[in-house]
């Protein structure tokens, strides 16, 4: 049995409701799932949600509510959104279910009973909003005495907590030799470029991996120390091997480990390409056993200004889609397309309702959509509603060879950039075949064949309409992976009813496949408002 193509996003903070920055990275690790199945790969797309830790409980206590019933409310945000947006996952992890919980106590027993915990007194700094220590050390110079922290720019709070701690200094060495020997392991270039500087300076010596019951008391139970629970960020990465049957079912985890992409935010790197790979070595994982790739994408943001509750310019994405996108019969992929086609995935993005709106009517409405309704009302008009045959007497090299042509390459090209994960590539080049179809329109105008103008009459005709139709069959298919709820109306439309969609039908021109079909019921797919 092949291994699984195992796609993790991060396990969600639930603190709070989720906002477009949650979204963007679940959809990106939807469409890399959803674009290895359309190739015929075995899938397993995991996600779920982060539940301890101090914000937790803070925001459990603000609320009036016991921390699980206040995570138990806000999972159910998450588990709708992923709903409305088409979210193909596998499996959803919670870190306060069992199997989890299971888990992580196993590996800190594991790494206590090898000695490679040390217990001793921390004194520095925590960032309660960011979960995480830091090191006088590591913050910036002159950042005394009331220092912000690195990563979100909120006051850090001074503390000295006793506890447990696993080396970090002392793997230094391994994972800058394994980073030189997998210069692939972090993307894009410039997130590998930071995590190797980074490693050019001493690390901190010891990673914290709990807290004391005293100061935080939503956590899991440190098994061999009952004064603390586990540090969150030493629970949540857990996650991506909890889920696959680490130490519990060694057939599941070699079905699945190691995974294949991390995707995640820039601002969590440093946990998952300093912390977690060596996390995984201190267990005993080699260099073969570590994650293939981390994938870090960048922020989406308002104006000039990074989203945040703080600056109140938080997007929400159920506002976008249920409000802003109202009219639309597949709003949920208008807002998928302009995630994934705006922006190269690891830049910044910027967000604004007149770009999503500009996206929508002029790729969306007058590019695609205008393509599959032209193309469909000519078919339904001129050869009652079945799609046509090529034929030889009906072709034209000049006109059909070079959009045949385009379409045939289009798969390949779109292969290129999703092995990248260059989302706005592929959307690119689908988008191109897209208008390059509707240029083929107005340069054969199927409407002036049908009075017996033109070379070829009725057989040209037939061939124009079957080119276009194969055109758009092909356009589904490609487009399944971004806009899937999109891809199975023009499918249907097309006539191919339960017929699968799969990325090898879309790779050669041979034969006449679509000869034949009725034609679905027809629906404007993008209506203009």
């Amino acid at each position: 049995m092949p291994k699984a193509y195992y796609i993790t996003t991060p396990l969600y903070y639930v603190n709070a409701s989720p906002h477009i920055g949650h979204s963007y990275t679940e959809i990106a690790a939807d469409c890399l799932a959803r674009y290895h199945r359309l190739k015929g790969e075995t899938v397993f797309l995991l996600t779920g949600t982060d539940e301890h830790g101090q914000k937790i409980e803070q925001a459990a206590a603000a609320s009036g509510r016991p921390p699980q019933a206040f995570v138990d409310g806000v999972v159910e945000r998450f588990k709708e959104l992923w709903k409305l947006l088409n979210i193909s996952y596998d499996d959803f992890l919670r870190t306060t279910e069992p199997r989890h919980v299971r888990v992580v106590q196993a590996c800190l027993t594991r790494l206590q009973q090898e000695k490679q915990l040390h217990h001793a007194t921390y004194q520095g700094w925590y960032c309660t909003p960011c979960e995480t220590f830091w090191t006088k050390e590591e913050l910036p110079s002159g950042a005394s005495p009331a220092p912000v922290c690195p990563n979100c720019a909120r006051p850090l709070e001074a503390v000295e907590e006793e506890g447990w701690y696993l080396p970090l200094r002392a793997h230094q060495p391994w994972l800058q030799g394994f980073l030189k020997a997998h210069p692939a392991f972090i993307q894009p270039q410039t997130r590998y470029n930071e995590i190797a500087s980074l490693l050019e300076q001493p690390l901190p010596e010891y990673l914290c991996i709990t807290r004391p019951r005293r100061r935080v008391g939503w956590g899991i139970p440190v098994p061999f120390s009952e004064g603390h629970v586990t540090y969150v960020w030493f629970d949540a990465l857990l996650n991506y091997i909890s889920a696959v049957g680490y130490g519990m079912d060694e057939a599941r985890l070699s079905a699945h480990w190691p995974a294949d992409v991390h995707v995640i935010g820039k601002d969590i790197l440093r946990h998952h390409a300093v912390y977690w790979p060596i996390i995984l070595h201190a267990l005993g994982l080699s260099d073969e056993q570590m994650p293939r790739l981390i994938f870090a994408h960048g922020w989406w943001k308002v104006g000039e200004q990074k989203m945040s509750k703080s600056l109140g310019n938080i997007v929400d994405p159920y506002a976008v889609v249920r409000e802003l996108l109202k009219s639309q019969p597949y709003a949920a992929d208008v807002y998928r397309y302009f995630l994934l086609r705006d922006v190269p995935f690891g830049q910044d993005g910027a967000f604004s309702e007149e770009a999503l709106l500009g996206r929508l009517e002029a790729d969306l409405a007058n590019d695609l959509g205008n393509l599959v309704n032209r193309t469909l009302s000519m078919i339904e008009r001129y050869c009652g509603g079945k799609i046509p045959s090529t034929t030889q007497l009906g072709r034209s090299a000049q006109y059909d060879d070079p959009l045949q042509q385009a379409t045939h390459d289009l798969a390949k090209q779109v292969d290129t950039a999703m092995s990248r994960i260059e989302f706005a590539n592929a959307l690119d080049a689908i988008m191109r075949v897209v208008s390059q179809a509707n240029q083929y329109i107005e340069l054969t105008a199927p409407w002036k064949l049908t009075k017996g103008q033109g070379d070829g009459g009725v057989q040209r005709l037939h061939t124009v309409l079957s080119i276009l139709a194969h055109v758009i069959h092909v356009v589904a298919i490609t487009l399944e992976s971004f806009m899937p709820s999109v891809s199975e109306a023009i499918w249907q439309q097309l006539g191919m009813g339960d017929s699968p969609r799969r990325l090898a039908d879309a790779t050669s021109w041979t034969g006449d496949p679509l000869a034949g079909k009725t034609l679905g019921k027809r629906e404007v797919l993008f209506p203009k408002t």
